[in-house]
């Protein structure tokens, strides 16, 4: 509306220097009559007089009707004089310019016209088109990334559910046979681990899985249940993970399935599976049953003497040491850390002697590297029986022999539970958990590091121990084991030898 002013003000002040003065001298002058509107017009009957162009004018007012304006100009004050700029270069969307010359009083026939009313709507169109226009803009991504985030889910989905190959053997898996009838679990392993000792081939331990029957659960943990099932006839113990654990159950079966792993004293491997139902995934993993259960339920309800005591002890430090031991050679064995060691670990045979179970977060030590195997997994050790430079964030993860050493840390916390509950002269201790006394039941890291880190305390050591020589070897043992300094603990070898020489000095027969 600026530029509309400023034009319309210039033409009307050159209009009126063309026809200021007398009617008389305009006359004599200016032989075009043009019609005027304006104000200084009226004396003369709405007419102006000039000697250059008669011109009418259309001004668009935003809101109201247009307005139309009519008036001369003389030569003198146009440029050319016969066709004057202006007459053409004013015209835009809001102010239309009409000039003649041709007759007198000719611009009152002229009606210049403005563009079509529907353009000035537009700015409203155009805004209810941008505001559509945002909106999609807006939505078709957030629904795309939407739709791509449910396409990756189910994708992840179905991998986790998809069969993944626990390692064996290419030899094995090259000549696998399927069990035949008659076949025994024990002719199996057998026949398949005289070589390399690291297990069943995959089809075999599929089709062993495939067809046990579970019979009743017989036990409960984070990862799962554990049951008591049946293949051929055969008790077989089937520890069945939740899907949130697969990367434990694939870590166990792993290590299960280490080359020269299998040892009398460590839990027995017979297979592992995932049966995908299209609704869930079970993870399962097979090995021996062991009637007796773990060692915290056989000391919960059975008291030792002095034999059951070194032959449970000393069976269980030999499955430490054959885990501990790196054995060299092409078909040789990596040493391994336990990670988790605690009498819920260890299992009892029917004759009364330990092996070690759970071995989902245990590492591998790989000799050629000089590193350490660590499995990504989620899970933590039992904080009840964690070493103190575990407890404080101490340890050196690069360095194997760290882990090693908060190994026997924790068995000798479970070397402690086993000689509480030793007869002597009638009298034992009640089965009790390292620390009973120090710690709520299911005690935080904070309060397992203050007792054993700061205040660097340790079970107590009853006094009637010094009265017999098993139990007061077995008491030094212990203390050797928990020592704060993890370089001045004995290792599982030595823990192995003091025992069996126990074994002679008491004439045990195991």
């Amino acid at each position: 509306m600026d530029k509309i002013a400023i034009i319309s003000l210039l033409l009307i002040s050159l209009a009126t220097c063309t026809h200021g003065g007398s009617e008389e001298e305009s006359r004599k002058n200016k032989t075009l009559k043009c019609f005027c509107d304006s104000v200084d017009c009226r004396k003369d009957n709405s007419t102006c007089f000039t000697d250059g162009v008669c011109y009418a004018t259309i001004s668009a007012v935003e809101g109201k009707d247009p307005i139309y304006s009519y008036n001369c100009m003389g030569k003198g004050k146009s440029f050319p004089p016969e066709n004057p700029h202006w007459c053409h270069d004013t015209e835009d969307d809001t102010m239309i310019v009409r000039c003649c010359n041709d007759a007198d009083y000719c611009n009152q026939h002229i009606e210049p016209t403005l563009a079509p009313a529907a353009t000035t709507q537009a700015p409203s169109q155009n805004f209810t088109l941008g505001t559509i226009q945002l909106a999609a803009v807006i939505a078709v991504p957030i629904c795309l990334l939407c739709l791509i985030v449910m396409v990756v889910v189910c994708v992840m989905q179905r991998m986790r559910k998809a069969p993944r190959p626990v390692a064996v053997p290419d030899a094995l898996e090259a000549g696998q046979l399927l069990p035949s009838d008659g076949q025994t679990l024990k002719d199996l392993l057998e026949f398949s681990c005289s070589g390399s000792g690291s297990g069943l081939p995959l089809l075999v331990q599929r089709t062993i899985a495939r067809q046990i029957h579970l019979i009743e659960i017989i036990g409960k943990g984070h990862f799962g249940e554990v049951w008591r099932g049946r293949w051929r006839g055969e008790n077989v113990a089937v520890k069945i993970f939740c899907s949130r654990e697969e990367s434990s159950w694939f870590r166990e079966a792993e290590i299960y399935q280490t080359v020269m792993l299998r040892h009398e004293n460590i839990l027995g491997f017979i297979a592992a599976d995932n049966k995908d139902n299209g609704t869930w995934t079970q993870l399962w993993l097979v090995t021996d049953y062991l009637g007796n259960g773990s060692l915290f339920d056989y000391l919960n309800r059975t008291v030792v003497d002095v034999a059951g005591m070194i032959k449970l002890s000393l069976s269980a430090a030999n499955g430490l040491a054959h885990l501990h031991m790196d054995i060299m050679g092409t078909q040789g064995k990596p040493a391994i850390a336990h990670r988790d060691l605690k009498s819920k670990n260890i299992l009892v045979r029917r004759n009364c002697t330990c092996v070690i179970a759970d071995l989902g977060l245990a590492v591998k030590h790989d000799p050629a590297t000089d590193s350490v195997d660590i499995a990504p997994n989620h899970r933590v050790g039992t904080k009840r029986y964690m070493a103190p430079e575990v407890l404080d964030e101490t340890i050196n993860m690069a360095h194997f022999e760290s882990f090693k050493r908060a190994d026997v840390y924790s068995f000798g916390l479970v070397l402690w539970e086993i000689a509480r509950r030793c007869t002597t002269g009638g009298s034992f201790e009640d089965y009790q958990m390292p620390y009973y006394d120090m710690v709520p039941s299911d005690p935080s890291l904070e309060e397992m590091k203050k007792v054993v880190c700061l205040e660097k305390r340790r079970p107590e050591i009853p006094n009637k121990w010094q009265s017999h020589e098993a139990l007061r070897l077995m008491s030094r043992l212990v203390k050797e084991c928990w020592y704060h300094n993890g370089n001045a603990r004995l290792t599982a070898l030595r823990i192995k030898k003091t025992l069996a020489s126990m074994v002679e000095q008491e004439d045990i027969k195991i």
